[in-house]
């Protein structure tokens, strides 16, 4: 896309095309849609448009699915290039993440005991129990 290219530095960026270039979000559609449905703030007003634009030392706070970030814009972006190049246009200034919510990956998969279909061993123990009539 030619039109995803910005002006040299100091200039104002549209917030929906700076967070696709910083990787906060996978696409502009996304981004769009996330500045949409309100989880956007930039200086501590809601973002209404995904037009907003944003300029060098703007606050902007995102709400994501498992964490919520709080950046100030260093630069308006390019190109969406690699996480070494996206780092450079925000400072993070998110708190660190709550240790008592975070799972591990196979917490979900435990189960408490005796909870569930009976295991191998579970199934000879009930077997052992009942008389067999045969």
């Amino acid at each position: 896309m030619a039109d995803e290219k910005q002006p040299s530095t100091g200039s104002r960026q549209r917030i929906d095309k700076w967070l696709f270039f910083a990787r906060m979000l996978k696409s502009r559609s996304l981004a769009q849609a996330h500045i949409q449905s309100g989880h956007v703030r930039i200086n501590g007003e809601r973002a209404l448009q995904p037009s907003q634009q944003v300029k060098v030392g703007d606050r902007i706070e995102l709400v994501l699915e498992r964490r919520d970030l709080v950046l100030v814009v260093r630069a308006p972006g390019t190109r969406r290039g690699p996480f070494e190049e996206a780092r450079l246009l925000y400072e993070d200034l998110s708190p660190p993440p709550d240790e008592t919510k975070r799972l591990t990956p196979y917490e979900q998969a435990t189960r408490a005991a005796g909870a569930g279909r009976p295991t191998k061993k579970d199934r000879r123990a009930i077997d052992r129990l009942i008389p067999d009539d045969e």
